[in-house]
């Protein structure tokens, strides 16, 4: 193993396995921490998709942690701590909280901050994410239901989660190369600065980037910083050139859509599917949590559309109405009751011959692949950028597609089917 990757959600796992495996690295991706002394499979990358990213602290810290001993077990030569491209948290973590354990533990000197992923409109300036043309602070996440996030300084965001100092490496000495960047690390590090948020606007610095840090043991951001490792590794002659496969031979079986994000590009996408005659049914949590819905109705329900097209059962929602069933069942009460939901409902389907599946959103992915058991992903083909199709492998006959809420273009649930043969 080349590379250890420790995803804090599993869409994020599938969005950077899927920017390896673009690049000609073979990788695979583990669901949760592996048990000690359990083998990871061979890879040139291995990702480990935790379910962190809004658990407790100490359990955050602790699963990464566990992920970490797996993956040096494993012989991996250097590591990436993947979190979102909206860098979700919250003062209180779980970023900075875990990053800090990560570098206790692998003795790492500084390690740079980089969200930045240009394809999906995620870029930084003078320290501040961008999403599209506006500050993260201006944009959807703003009403995130987790995370919500209300400041684009990314400086500011980990200081508040984190004691160490926080630097800038700015767009200036991006732009002048990797020897001006690794100048700039190996200054803020002299300084005792231990974490350095780096600009970057495009891929191109986000190659920059990647071969600067080809000597950290520890790099943390989101898929975008992935793209400039595998070069690294081709350069010391540990990685052979590889072809990518453009489609996955998935398994037969009728198709569905599990959807549980209320970001603005899947509720977009919801419609768009709706358009397209796709039958569709939206959760009520409310009725759920009172027992007047049930997960095994709402299968059935799936189960009885015509085998020919998608079936879509979703609880996406707009921000008000997602307040709205808060106030009434409390926060954590009413995610817990949709992804217990979805993950029933996944166990169901699958088991009455369901054997492609697209699911939106990372908390309901998370609920989904530990319904069904599932332990390890094979990477396929890309739908859109950051999210692949998938193909279950030791588990269910099953090929899945495990969307970021922000994630993909409106026609996406649309599209996706046509990369399956």
């Amino acid at each position: 193993m080349l590379l250890g990757v420790i995803a804090d959600d599993m869409t994020g796992a599938t969005d950077v396995a899927l920017m390896l495996n673009r690049a000609g690295m073979y990788t695979i991706q583990v669901i949760g921490a592996p048990r000690p002394g359990a083998g990871l499979p061979r890879a040139d990358a291995v990702v480990v998709a935790l379910k962190s990213r809004t658990s407790p602290v100490a359990e955050a810290i602790a699963d990464s942690l566990a992920a970490c001993e797996a993956l040096l077990a494993g012989g991996a030569r250097q590591f990436l701590f993947k979190y979102c491209s909206t860098f979700d948290s919250t003062s209180a973590g779980n970023i900075g909280p875990v990053a800090d354990a990560l570098m206790a533990r692998l003795g790492a000197e500084i390690a740079i901050i980089c969200p930045a992923f240009p394809a999906n409109g995620r870029s930084i300036y003078q320290g501040c994410l961008f999403v599209g043309a506006v500050p993260l602070h201006e944009s959807s996440m703003k009403d995130h239901p987790l995370t919500p996030m209300r400041d684009s300084n990314l400086m500011r965001l980990m200081a508040a989660q984190t004691p160490a100092a926080v630097g800038h490496v700015d767009h200036a000495a991006v732009r002048a190369g990797a020897q001006a960047v690794q100048a700039r690390l190996a200054a803020l590090a002299a300084q005792r600065v231990r974490y350095a948020v780096t600009d970057a606007v495009t891929n191109e610095d986000l190659l920059v980037l990647g071969e600067a840090v080809a000597g950290h043991v520890l790099l943390t951001g989101g898929s975008g910083i992935a793209m400039g490792l595998p070069a690294n590794f081709r350069a010391g002659g540990l990685l052979p050139e590889r072809a990518v496969a453009a489609r996955l031979q998935a398994p037969t079986g009728r198709a569905g859509i599990l959807s549980g994000s209320c970001s603005t590009a899947t509720r977009g996408q919801i419609e768009a599917a709706r358009a397209a005659g796709y039958p569709a049914l939206k959760l009520d949590p409310l009725a759920l949590a009172a027992g007047r819905e049930t997960a095994a109705g709402l299968a059935d329900w799936a189960l009885a559309q015509p085998a020919e097209t998608p079936f879509l059962l979703y609880s996406s929602d707009d921000p008000a109405e997602v307040s709205r069933i808060q106030d009434d069942l409390g926060r954590e009460a009413a995610g817990a009751t949709v992804e217990r939901a979805f993950a029933e409902i996944a166990r169901r389907i699958v088991a009455g011959g369901v054997g492609r599946l697209l699911v939106a959103g990372g908390e309901t992915s998370g609920a989904v692949v530990q319904g069904l058991g599932v332990e390890t992903l094979e990477i396929g083909p890309e739908i859109d950028p950051g999210v692949p199709w998938t193909r279950v492998v030791g588990g269910p006959d099953l090929a899945i597609a495990l969307k970021s809420g922000n994630f993909g273009s409106p026609d996406f649930f649309v599209k996706a089917w046509g990369l399956l043969r």
